[in-house]
């Protein structure tokens, strides 16, 4: 797929970029480029791939799930203006 310049020029328009008029040749190339690559992709055989939710097959290194901070819930509600049974208490905002 070829794209022209007046489709560059209103590919510029709508995401709102100056180019330079020097700078068009290169562009419309460029672009034509990559609609070139993704119309030969729309030709491979995918039927028997399996779709990815990442491309690399790793696993997420996780800590253990232990507690290893001291519980300063009363030390941090002194300065609340309001508490009440370990909870904050604010003003309702929705009616």
């Amino acid at each position: 797929m070829s794209i022209e310049r007046s489709d560059v020029e209103k590919i510029a328009h709508l995401a709102r970029l100056e180019l330079a008029e020097a700078d068009m040749p290169g562009y419309v190339h460029n672009l034509s480029s990559i609609f070139d690559l993704v119309a030969q992709m729309d030709h491979v055989d995918t039927d028997n791939v399996e779709p990815m939710a990442h491309p690399m097959a790793m696993t997420q290194r996780l800590r253990e799930d232990i507690v290893t901070e001291t519980n300063q819930r009363e030390h941090f509600q002194q300065i609340a203006a309001q508490t009440e049974n370990g909870l904050y208490l604010v003003p309702k905002v929705i009616e």
